[in-house]
């Protein structure tokens, strides 16, 4: 009998934990071959990810998930076998109580956001006694062996090698988002949070010897893009040029042509938890605009990163890279500290494929999940 599933998840100020949840939730349905139920408190916000969802709707089916409208007034529904609550969110009460009341207790997850940090191996897959006889576990992602792993479709290298060989594909792609690089233009992407840093790589662009065209997704640097080129309309019929550089502003797009937008560009400039992944899996040179946290907890949680990824880097590259990020971090960004990432830029390249091969050895975050749910059921 197929396990069923239920995901539930809070959209808080950014599309990272929906884009998560929903990514999962189509991975488990796909390759596990779960019945999967992902019950979301914004279908606005869903529905900038799946254009086809229709937010008027309490209950559909999207890829196999049925995605449901998580309202506060929360009606009777039959507890699932395992039970993720994504990023701490907390439970419907009576969903909570029909747990309780289960004769054969469900696993319940709290799915953890991501980190690099060192502690987090010990706290993967520990478990909490809670009220009612129940137990919640705390899954945590992560990069090493001792974490719950990343999410990876299996195929995701396999597609990226073959839209990277079919240069006939990727054109027809960008033409699809109408962009159209010039001959011998570089191809970046920006889409990180709002930051003090932005205008000032901009001008660096835009005064470099290198053409470049920055494509921005929809979001919320887009402000400061716009502050930048003294012009308050989006620039979405025709790149903005200034100097060397020539901005494009995208609409909202699809999480698999997101996917694609990365393969494309030789630099891309993301956010939070879901874009700094598939970023990864890109295989190209990359900054991390991490999300800020009180304290500069965020800090402790980059540099943790910075100092896994970089591990295998000279040392030149591995100061560059730390410079770099932890300047974009800090609201800043210098031309020394550009220029000494492009002196380096080959080496970047290289590593960024060679990690991203690296890491799909591992076991991915969906089938890390199977395996614990059938261990535990």
């Amino acid at each position: 009998m197929r396990k069923r599933w239920d995901i539930f998840c809070t959209v808080v100020d950014n599309f990272g934990d929906i884009g998560v949840t929903w990514r999962l939730a189509r991975q488990l349905v796909a390759e596990q071959g779960f019945a999967v139920r992902l019950w979301v408190d914004d279908p606005g916000a869903f529905a900038r990810l799946c254009p086809a969802a229709d937010v008027t709707l309490a209950r559909q089916w999207q890829a196999g998930v049925e995605v449901c409208h998580w309202r506060r007034d929360w009606a009777a529904t039959e507890v699932a076998d395992v039970v993720i609550e994504a990023f701490a969110c907390a439970l419907p009460a009576a969903y909570l109580a029909a747990m309780q009341a289960r004769p054969v207790k469900p696993l319940w997850l709290n799915l953890e956001y991501l980190s690099a940090e060192d502690w987090v191996g010990g706290c993967h897959a520990l478990p909490s006694l809670q009220s009612g006889g129940l137990q919640k576990f705390f899954f945590f992602p992560g990069f090493r062996a001792d974490t719950g792993g990343l999410l990876r479709e299996g195929d995701l290298l396999q597609r990226r090698a073959a839209f990277a060989r079919d240069a006939a594909a990727r054109t027809a792609f960008l033409h699809r988002l109408g962009v159209q690089p010039l001959a011998g233009e570089g191809l970046y992407s920006l889409f990180t949070y709002e930051c003090a840093s932005v205008p000032g790589w901009l001008q660096l662009l835009a005064d470099g010897s290198q053409p470049v065209l920055l494509l921005v997704p929809e979001g919320r640097v887009l402000a400061g893009v716009q502050a930048w080129l003294g012009d308050d309309s989006p620039v979405l019929e025709a790149p903005a040029v200034r100097g060397n550089l020539r901005v494009q502003v995208l609409p909202f797009i699809s999480q698999e042509d997101y996917d694609r937008l990365l393969w494309c560009c030789a630099f891309n400039a993301v956010r939070g938890e879901d874009s700094f992944v598939r970023a990864l899996w890109a295989g190209r040179p990359l900054l991390w605009h991490i999300y800020q946290q009180a304290d500069a907890a965020h800090l402790h949680k980059l540099q943790a990163f910075i100092d896994l990824y970089s591990a295998d880097l000279s040392a030149p590259a591995a100061l560059a890279l730390a410079d770099f990020w932890l300047a974009w971090n800090n609201g800043q960004c210098t031309a020394a500290g550009w220029a000494a990432l492009q002196e380096n830029w080959a080496e970047l390249c290289e590593h960024a494929r060679d990690w991203s091969i690296r890491q799909a050895a591992q076991q991915d975050l969906a089938a890390g999940l199977a395996k614990f749910c059938a261990n535990w059921l």
